[in-house]
């Protein structure tokens, strides 16, 4: 297995900005700067990236150079908040606590030409959501996502263009099992891939706590951000299927134990700054749904049976 580095996380100097941002919604200067030179990134990087954001009105100023302090927006700070909901929902799905009801629920909407906007972000949202599409404005998940998108289509004005559905039979030419449904819908190799790379990740950065009672300041800080990007990267298009649902072994179970451990050991490194407030709404999160992992590979959650029921 590779053990790759922190400059081997691609993370973007605006990615790196939003997530410093504290529980206060600020941003202390001279730990970005340290952050961002540990990641590669050079100073001028970091002053044109806070001249843009400031530009655009996402943050506000107060001095200069390291000794800058950016103060959020509350625009950028509600766009930066991560779903903690789903975040609970895949620890859930992992420790065996949200088995499948194997019911697939199907949305269908057709929008007028007239209201193309509407009708594209509608589509961007379901499908963030974790819908597949099976035909033109047609879309399946294996969740129950009713609420959720209903909330996006009538924010939109559409929500009378749209049909909700459910089925305990989908069947997509001869094919009816569930667990080949999912692996034809979804590009799961992907999926597993991003996890899989987490899973690096976080071993990488498990290694480096586990191994070091005294890592500075902006080490901790440094590995903070990785993991929360290298989250980030792998869950964007992980549609948070069940268990039941899955090839076995699942890498997204494999890669979360493992970073909830990070977390953990990051939580009781002494000498760690304010954790930026994606690190604490995340590890806030595990805590109360998985607890504190342990630091062996057997405390890795096992799925749920497939078939289960509640």
């Amino acid at each position: 297995m590779n053990d790759p580095r922190h400059d081997s996380v691609g993370i973007s100097t605006r990615a790196l900005v939003e997530g410093m941002v504290r529980e206060d919604g600020t941003v202390d200067g001279g730990e970005l700067y340290a952050v961002a030179a540990a990641l590669g990134m050079t100073d001028q990087q970091v002053r044109l990236c806070i001249n843009r954001l400031i530009t655009e009105g996402q943050f506000t100023r107060e001095g200069r150079g390291r000794r800058v302090l950016l103060r959020a927006t509350a625009d950028t700070r509600r766009s930066i908040e991560p779903n903690i909901e789903f975040v609970r929902f895949m620890y859930e799905q992992d420790r065996g606590r949200a088995p499948w009801d194997r019911t697939w629920r199907l949305v269908a909407f057709a929008v007028p030409e007239a209201a193309r906007p509407a009708r594209d972000a509608l589509r961007d949202a379901i499908v963030r959501l974790g819908g597949a599409p099976l035909h033109g404005g047609l879309y399946v998940c294996a969740n129950d996502w009713e609420g959720l998108v209903e909330a996006e289509a009538d924010r939109l004005g559409v929500l009378d263009c749209v049909t909700f559905m459910t089925s305990g039979d989908l069947r997509i030419g001869g094919e009816r099992e569930p667990r080949a449904l999912a692996a034809r819908l979804w590009p799961l190799e992907e999926i597993a891939k991003a996890h899989a790379r987490l899973a690096d990740v976080a071993r990488s950065r498990l290694d480096r706590l586990r191994a070091s009672d005294a890592l500075s300041p902006t080490e901790l800080l440094t590995i903070t951000i990785e993991l929360a990007a290298e989250f980030t990267r792998a869950v964007e298009t992980d549609p948070l299927l069940p268990p039941e649902l899955l090839p076995r072994p699942w890498s997204g179970t494999r890669a979360r134990a493992l970073l909830a451990q990070c977390w953990s050991r990051l939580l009781e490194q002494e000498g760690q700054p304010r954790p930026p407030r994606l690190f604490r709404l995340y590890a806030d999160v595990v805590r109360e749904v998985a607890g504190a992992f342990g630091d062996e590979d057997t405390a890795v959650p096992a799925p749920a049976a497939y078939g289960r029921t509640p």
